[in-house]
């Protein structure tokens, strides 16, 4: 068997296995970002707001994305102005997720 006919099979098999290679211009936080927009919101009471340092601590109940029990921990925040729309103890809907070593809320909204 030819070089080109065994690349070719072994192409071949991956498209039709639907196994891709990644993106090597995507790096592992935009990959955790999209998983997690997918994530279900959790719900949440603010307990501090801390804008210097841009972090967030929120009481919680279960985190199914990142199968952690409900309880009470300091989150960093993706975008700064998040803060600005929360208080001390608005209740909010939010996903939490991984992001470059540290636990961060990527999505917040008033909860209902």
């Amino acid at each position: 068997m030819s070089r080109l006919t065994v690349v070719t099979t072994a192409a071949a098999f991956l498209f039709a296995s639907g196994i891709t290679q990644a993106d090597p211009r995507q790096d592992s936080s935009q990959i955790a970002q999209t998983n997690s927009t997918s994530a279900p919101m959790s719900d949440g009471e603010v307990r501090k707001v801390d804008k210097e340092a841009g972090k967030i601590t929120i009481k919680h109940g279960p985190l199914a994305n990142l199968d952690m029990p409900g309880m009470t921990m300091v989150f960093r925040v993706k975008d700064p102005a998040m803060l600005d729309r929360v208080k001390e103890g608005d209740k909010i809907k939010f996903v939490a997720d991984r992001m470059n070593g540290s636990l961060t809320v990527i999505l917040m909204e008033p909860s209902k």
